[in-house]
């Protein structure tokens, strides 16, 4: 009997576009309703507290998704998923950087001298700062002609976004002083994408690695 495969889901042109475009205005949308809402002071008694929180976890979140693109892509199966990671990769960017850009302006207002004392005196900023360095250098090589001219090395500094999760959340969990209550739930799933992270390459290197014969040993 044989077994009938079931094709692979693939989006229309058209269906793919229209996500994207959803995608573009909820995500700038919101983030563009966010500074609107603190200018017109429509965030509470401490504005700069809400926009730090708001795009410091909606940059973890977009992360998070994010990485779930790839396992999504393998269980469905389909190449679909893959098509938008590279956009929402960037979107992690311009929330981090909307993040840092708040503290530096707002809260600190540009004070070079208490910029660097925050820096020494709380770890959690330095470990963002790193979180978003090197989301820059994922951002600035995501550009096809860079991947295509770094070749192997390009996937190389990409499977940082691995190490920028667990920074990203270490830095939310130190900022909120304790590792219970919300910060425990992120660390979950950091977990769970780690571990299925490390699945996926340990079945990589069993595939590339043809198993030895008896007629491959030395003698």
């Amino acid at each position: 009997m044989t077994v009938r495969r079931t094709p692979p889901l693939r989006f229309s042109t058209f269906t793919r576009r229209g996500l994207k475009a959803m995608i573009h205005l909820l995500a700038s949308g919101y983030l563009g309703l966010l500074f609107y809402a603190g200018i017109k002071g429509q965030l509470g008694p401490d504005p700069v507290e809400t926009l730090l929180n708001e795009t410091g976890i909606w940059a973890i979140h977009i992360l998070i998704i994010t990485l779930f693109l790839s396992p999504l892509a393998k269980w469905l199966p389909s190449p679909e998923p893959i098509k938008f990671r590279r956009m929402l990769g960037i979107y992690v960017f311009v929330y981090a950087l909307a993040h840092f850009s708040t503290y530096i302006l707002f809260e600190l207002q540009l004070d070079m001298a208490l910029v660097v004392g925050e820096l020494t005196k709380r770890p959690y900023i330095m470990v963002g700062m790193v979180a978003l360095l090197l989301l820059l250098a994922l951002t600035l090589t995501s550009i096809q002609a860079l991947r295509r001219k770094m070749g192997k090395n390009w996937q190389r500094l990409h499977n940082l976004i691995y190490l920028i999760l667990p920074l990203a959340v270490l830095h939310f969990t130190w900022s909120q002083k304790t590792f219970w209550q919300e910060p425990v739930f992120y660390w979950i799933v950091t977990a769970i994408i780690l571990s299925m992270r490390l699945k996926e390459k340990r079945i990589f290197q069993r595939v590339r690695v043809p198993p030895r014969t008896e007629g491959s040993r030395t003698r």
